[in-house]
């Protein structure tokens, strides 16, 4: 396949960007301690600013969440374009089995257009447990809201119809599907996709694709679908899908938490900006494609941050300013990622090393009752990156430890699954990949002691969070206690504290608060084990 870049400007106001407003932006994002991985500005077609968080860069694809809503979307477009689906089809129609696990009238109005714009009208739970791959069925006995077209509701499972439509009338998986009429055109490579039991993809998340890549598609809308000079979406399509379809029920706003910017209306899985004219491809943890065909630019971030609406605030408040100056001279400095930094190098603890050699720490099962009841037993990854995941890793256990000159091989089990990563003991990141819940994954680690307790990083260099782990030993006994950055509590904190908001009955939202506060600690409890 080709390779395709986008063309670099020579500075910022190359390409009809203001350094001085970006080093304002900029300025403003690290001010407010967002949690970001890169930032990418795009306009004139050509790269006018970018940068990654170091151990993250521009060759590794990151986890995308309900971005990949969008690409669903601009999936349907080709199938509508190209006779396959019409946006009048009756969903059951389609899916005859849906009939199976749902008799109301209203299923036989629901329609393709219906779960583009989400007004299909069914709600199914967020905790409903992907691992059982029975999606088709979960979205069959989800409640109905209200009649398809009667309102607006943000659900996961409308997408996942999308993608199962399309299968059924390609004979394809939609990242086949996509292939050679949107990546390989965009020189973008065959991109990992989670997917059901069955081969079809997730839909509304599990995409993961390059900042770049994300940039390509992001321009193809900022010119009726072309990219340098070629048709590649179709234009009808890309009009179609960034205009609002509906208004939005901002009390429907789902986990993807944007501040509120979700009440200036939605198209076919693209968000409508609070700047008019400009829309978006919007997914959980600050992973943006911000479209401004006015200006012919476009703003892309990846991400940890779940504070979107911080993040959104931080962009919006320089627009139109960022791209207004013209004619500016450059040379204003702009601000740069810190870097995610290694655990610093420290003296070896050769005593314990040597005891462990060769040692497997085998943990106490009991150590995790809350995580399994849920459907989310503690892995080596934090919570935030398998909670949405069709195949959840989970239950570490059999770790060995074995300590070279300048680092730490850590290997442990989780089911089926067994995984080795190196660990720089030097003040540097080793890079190693793994597999977990079936997805491949390239991380960044780092060791170190601090007397007799050993500290491990492990970075998830293709997702949005970092794993803490601390072990102490104390003859044949471990004890481990995880922790994660961005913590679990940024997760389970806005949950609370939307509790004590919305809940008319303030004992009760404040009990309900104050148990979401526990369940950090129940999910991310220490584990007890001992040496064999």
């Amino acid at each position: 396949m080709q390779t395709i870049r986008i063309p670099r400007a020579s500075s910022p106001e190359a390409a009809g960007v203001s350094s001085r407003v970006l080093s304002e932006m900029m300025q403003g994002i690290l001010d407010r301690q967002l949690e970001l991985h890169s930032v990418m500005v795009v306009r004139r077609g050509q790269v006018a600013w970018e940068d990654f968080r170091t151990p993250y860069g521009p060759q590794h694809p990151h986890a995308m969440y309900s971005v990949s809503k969008s690409i669903t979307s601009i999936a349907i477009g080709y199938a509508v374009e190209e006779g396959l689906l019409r946006l009048e089809d009756k969903v059951a129609d389609l899916i005859p089995t849906l009939r199976e696990y749902d008799k109301h009238e209203n299923l036989e109005k629901l329609q393709v257009v219906h779960l583009l714009s989400m007004c299909a009208g069914k709600s199914v739970s967020v905790m409903i447990d992907k691992a059982k791959k029975h999606w088709i069925k979960d979205f069959g006995r989800g409640k109905w809201d209200y009649a398809p077209g009667e309102g607006w509701h943000y659900c996961n499972e409308n997408i996942y119809l999308l993608c199962e439509l399309l299968r059924r009338a390609s004979g394809m998986c939609v990242t086949d599907y996509l292939m050679p009429r949107l990546f390989e055109p965009l020189g973008i490579e065959r991109p990992y996709w989670e997917h059901d039991g069955f081969g079809t993809e997730t839909g509304g998340w599990g995409l993961f694709l390059k900042t770049e890549d994300l940039a390509k598609i992001a321009m193809c809308y900022l010119d009726e679908g072309k990219f340098q000079g070629r048709q590649v979406i179709p234009a009808n399509w890309v009009r179609a899908s960034s205009r609002p379809q509906r208004g939005t029920d901002p009390e429907s706003r789902s986990v993807d938490s944007d501040g509120g910017q979700g009440e200036c209306g939605y198209g076919y899985c693209f968000w409508m900006n609070t700047v008019p004219g400009s829309f978006r491809m919007d997914g959980m943890f600050s992973q943006y494609a911000l479209i401004f065909p006015q200006y012919d630019a476009c703003v892309i971030t990846t991400g940890g941050e779940l504070d979107m609406g911080s993040l959104y605030n931080a962009i919006f408040e320089h627009i139109p300013a960022l791209f207004e100056e013209e004619g500016e001279a450059p040379g204003t400095d702009i601000p740069v990622f810190p870097a995610y930094d290694p655990l610093p190098a420290s003296e070896r603890n050769l005593a314990i090393e040597e005891k462990l050699q060769g040692r497997c720490i085998r943990f106490i099962p009991t150590a995790q009752p809350f995580g399994k009841a849920i459907g989310m037993p503690l892995s080596m990854m934090p919570v935030m990156i398998f909670f949405m995941a069709a195949d959840k890793a989970g239950g570490i256990d059999r770790v060995h430890l074995r300590f070279t000159e300048d680092g730490l091989k850590f290997s442990w089990s989780e089911g089926k699954e067994r995984n080795t990563v190196l660990c720089g003991m030097d003040g540097s990141w080793k890079k190693s990949r793994i597999t977990l819940g079936g997805v491949e994954f390239l991380m960044a680690c780092s060791a170190m002691w601090e007397g007799d307790t050993l500290r491990v990083r492990l970075r998830n260099l293709n997702s949005v969070a970092e794993r803490l782990l601390t072990f102490q030993f104390r003859g044949r006994r471990v004890r481990m206690v995880p922790r994660s950055s961005p913590g679990l509590e940024s997760m389970t904190g806005g949950a609370a504290q939307a509790l004590r908001d919305n809940i008319p009955n303030k004992a009760l939202g404040n009990f309900l608060a104050g148990a979401m506060d526990k369940i950090t600690g129940l999910a991310e409890p220490e584990h007890l084990g001992y040496m064999r």
